[in-house]
């Protein structure tokens, strides 16, 4: 799928208040916010947006930039792959919400998933780095540091292996996030209700 390219002698700064602009995510990415809406089709699921989200979505964003994968459905199962592959280091919230994004991506685009899961795995991601003096780094020498346009290549075993692994982690996370979903459902119901009764009345006014 096509990617999203920022220019390379932008700061991660600088790239990532762009990405927050065009994305609709507001001055600091939405991570003060209390909650978070996790798309089901139209059906906005709220969730906490807890510290430990918060913690791995600073990076995350961050692979967003690099990667050039967007935040549409399909770039997020790509980069959730992405990370998979490349590692997501001590960042349990990162493992828990990729892991589902891996499967979901290998029920509706199999091909651009195992590919960007293989990328992951020829590079490296930023988990665990000192996050504050990343964003002082060029976007150029980030990737070039991580790996991103690493030549393509045959898949080792280990490789092969270690996609296996993921899918069956990637399997019970999924399980586990259906559960929860048709749990917190008239949730999302309830909530997308007020929110078109809000609009509704503003614009009334």
């Amino acid at each position: 799928m096509a990617l999203v390219h920022y220019d390379e002698g932008l700061t991660m700064r600088e790239a990532r208040a762009i990405y927050f602009q065009v994305n609709g995510f507001g001055a600091d990415g939405g991570y003060a916010d209390a909650w978070v809406d996790f798309k089901l089709g139209p059906l906005p699921i709220p969730f906490p947006n807890t510290k430990a989200r918060v913690r791995a979505v600073r990076y995350h964003d961050l692979h967003h930039v690099l990667t050039g994968y967007d935040t549409s459905t399909s770039g997020e199962f790509e980069i959730a792959a992405w990370e998979v592959g490349a590692g997501c280091k001590d960042f349990v919230a990162a493992w828990q919400l990729n892991l589902g994004g891996l499967v979901a991506g290998l029920l509706s685009a199999p091909r651009w998933t195992v590919r960007a899961f293989f990328r992951g795995r020829r590079g490296e991601s930023l988990y665990g780095r000192p996050f504050e003096a990343l964003l002082d780094r060029t976007v150029g020498e980030l990737r070039r540091e991580i790996g991103v346009d690493a030549p393509d290549a045959r898949p080792a075993a280990g490789d092969v292996l270690w996609l296996a692994l993921a899918i069956l982690a990637g399997l019970a996370m999924a399980a586990l996030g259906m559960a929860v979903a048709l749990v917190a459902a008239p949730i999302g119901v309830v909530t997308l209700a007020r929110r078109r009764h809000r609009a509704q009345r503003a614009a009334a006014a």
